[in-house]
């Protein structure tokens, strides 16, 4: 009996043993995936046809990484079915935190609430998700922008006539932009001292339309002294007629983003000014917001943004007006462009020290 007893203590105490053995694995192998969870943030993109963008995306996915988080970036290719289905599928990949850079403004509100459903954050990159009540929102003061631009021909054209090419209507920053324009114009509009010929509203950004707003507006005899270009590229595509028509000399013209060609004309004399968003404060800054969001940290935010129905809380930067005079000092002292990129077509001898 005694002998039966000895079993029985030894049997139960190797149950114990192997209960305790089992638990305590469990207990280390949670806390090594723990350990290990690596934060993974999705980027949609609007596309890579205009240039900033790639710019964007690197940045951002450079910081991330350097925080300790890992970037899926897709690219929608300028498509609002394709960037529906990539944010869907990014979903699944169990991402922490979502950023998206839209094509159109009111395609994605359906997408996004269904993304919020499943607690993850989203933040609206640049360009403001119309109806979506989005989690946050980073960009650069668009109204600014617009008022830049304006601003840096009202003060050589203060009396004339005005082409005014906005960007596209699918994006919420065009509207923006404009409002920034007739903020700086009204008093001249006001007082009949300026007129404006043509207002156009260019579909995803295309320059064709600056150059045949342009083009026909010469070809009807009409004068012009101003063009507004949404962005570089549309002045772009206005310089493109107004030079074909030997125009150039007489009309002024102003775009935004700073990109290179148009810093080069810039410096050659062909365009007025740009607007410089630097965007490594913006894409590092969205970098660090989409790590935190993730963490659950708490967010300082800077100001509000109606998105048509719902207050979106959000973090905006100044933008800087770019000309001839302080190019040296914003786009190539940040190391956005390089002074040989820019004064390629510029004569050494008339390169600033």
């Amino acid at each position: 009996m005694i002998k039966n007893l000895r079993k029985a203590v030894i049997f139960i105490a190797g149950i114990i043993f192997v209960i305790i053995g089992c638990s305590c694995c469990s207990i280390d192998k949670n806390t090594e995936v723990k350990a290990d969870d690596k934060i993974i943030i999705g980027m949609v993109l609007d596309g890579l046809v205009i240039e900033r963008w790639q710019k964007d995306r690197d940045i951002f996915v450079s910081k991330a990484k350097e925080l300790g988080a890992e970037v899926i970036v897709r690219n929608a290719n300028e498509d609002t079915g394709r960037q529906i289905e990539q944010i869907y599928a990014i979903i699944e990949e169990g991402i922490d935190c979502l950023v998206i850079i839209p094509y159109d403004k009111d395609g994605l509100s359906q997408c996004i609430r269904t993304v919020k459903k499943k607690g993850i954050p989203v933040i609206s990159y640049d360009r403001l998700i119309k109806n979506a009540d989005v989690d946050a929102y980073i960009a650069f003061n668009s109204v600014m922008v617009g008022q830049l631009m304006a601003g840096a021909l009202y003060e050589k054209v203060p009396e004339g006539n005005y082409i005014i090419i906005n960007g596209s209507q699918k994006d919420n920053n065009s509207y923006l932009f404009n409002s920034g324009f007739k903020l700086v114009l009204q008093e001249g509009l006001d007082s009949n001292k300026i007129q404006i010929l043509d207002e156009v509203w260019s579909d995803d950004w295309r320059e064709e339309e600056a150059y045949s707003t342009v083009n026909k507006a010469i070809q009807e005899g009409l004068v012009i002294n101003a063009v507004i270009g949404g962005n570089d590229r549309l002045a772009e595509g206005a310089i493109k007629a107004l030079s074909e028509n030997r125009l150039l000399s007489e009309v002024l013209v102003v775009g935004h983003d700073a990109e290179l060609s148009a810093c080069q004309r810039i410096v050659e004399g062909t365009q007025v000014a740009t607007v410089y968003k630097p965007i490594k404060v913006l894409a590092e800054g969205a970098a660090e917001l989409a790590v935190n969001m993730a963490k659950g940290k708490k967010i300082e935010y800077t100001h509000t943004m109606n998105d048509g129905k719902y207050t979106v809380l959000t973090i905006q930067y100044d933008p800087i007006l770019v000309t001839k005079d302080n190019m040296v000092e914003t786009v190539i002292k940040d190391g956005f462009h390089t002074m040989e990129e820019v004064y390629r077509n510029v004569q050494k001898d008339r390169w600033p020290d």
